[in-house]
């Protein structure tokens, strides 16, 4: 029996009968501590990961933040997500695309079926891989940014170690903006796109709508940059890669048209700019032709011309001179 995504497109997402869409789970959920299966070493761990991806935006995000680039190594794979998954450059020689430096794999998917033969979900970014075990430590981007909080600090200088994106006083706090971010705007962009009847539609692209302007409220109301005032916290950077693709993505091809983030969030708006054009971890890491081709090339059952647009423009707005 041929194994799952070798005669199948793994590149589609399954909608249930109600069409409504319900993310999988993921299934690699191991941790990095001392003394551990996986203790921190460096270059031991490699990071792959797609620009494209919302969720894997979170991992490179704070990997540049935490200065972690010496530490854990990155492969970034084509935006083309095809029948095959996630392909590297050998497969897929898109601009920034890498080959896999550490077992010579064609897709994502190879990366899988060495950890685990009868691997049975989906192949997604990103991809904690342990080198020297040959198998993948974690597959889930929000135990992965909490994994490069502190993991490594024993690795890193004082001023990079000493950074706190989790502070304990807005823990409580964080975790409980992380589940209505997650299912209403994260996900909930996925949900509307995805939805496979208008009245699944109608019901995600309301909660998205709703959860914005809350998000808006929030920051409107804030003291400083970022959501909780002056902190940079997990909030900003949960928040920021679905924020950043909203316009030139969401709002479009996933019918996410109520209104744009540069025209309806003003507060948004200028807490985007912000983390684009002051720090370069968000910056750096944003890459608006990854995006674009990912989500208009790929997603053929919503664009089967597979035609990428050219707005909009441009991609983010800049910051106003003096602007605060």
């Amino acid at each position: 029996m041929p194994r799952k995504g070798e005669n199948a497109d793994v590149s589609k997402f399954e909608i249930p009968a109600d069409g409504r869409l319900v993310r999988p789970p993921t299934i690699f959920r191991n941790f990095i501590a001392p003394n551990g299966k996986f203790p921190p070493e460096a270059g031991r761990y490699h990071l792959y990961v797609s620009y494209a991806c919302p969720w894997a935006h979170r991992t490179l995000i704070v990997r540049a933040l935490k200065g972690l680039e010496d530490v854990i190594g990155v492969t970034v794979v084509s935006p083309k997500l095809g029948p095959n998954g996630w392909p590297f450059k050998k497969s897929d020689d898109f601009r920034g695309a890498g080959d896999d430096p550490n077992e010579g794999a064609e897709y994502i998917k190879d990366l899988y079926y060495i950890a685990d033969e009868d691997y049975p979900a989906r192949f997604s970014v990103p991809v904690l891989w342990d080198k020297k075990l040959r198998t993948i430590v974690n597959n889930e981007s929000s135990e992965i940014i909490r994994i490069f909080y502190h993991a490594f600090d024993s690795l890193l200088p004082e001023e990079k170690a000493k950074l706190e994106f989790l502070p304990e006083d807005l823990k409580t706090e964080t975790d409980e903006m992380n589940k209505w971010v997650y299912d209403d705007i994260n996900n909930g962009v996925y949900k509307t796109g995805m939805a496979g009847n208008q009245e699944a539609y109608d019901e995600a692209v309301e909660a998205l709508f709703g959860s914005l302007d809350r998000i808006e409220a929030i920051i409107a109301k804030s003291e400083g940059p970022y959501i909780f005032g002056k902190r940079l916290t997990e909030a900003d950077i949960r928040l920021y890669p679905t924020i950043i693709r909203f316009d030139p993505v969401y709002a479009t091809h996933f019918k996410c048209n109520i209104g744009t983030i540069r025209h309806n969030y003003p507060h948004l708006n200028k807490w985007v700019r912000n983390l684009y054009w002051r720090n370069e971890a968000f910056k750096g890491t944003t890459d608006f032709e990854h995006i674009k081709v990912h989500y208009y090339w790929s997603h053929y059952m919503i664009n089967p011309k597979r035609i990428v647009p050219k707005g909009p423009r441009p991609d983010i707005e800049p910051l106003a001179e003096g602007e605060a």
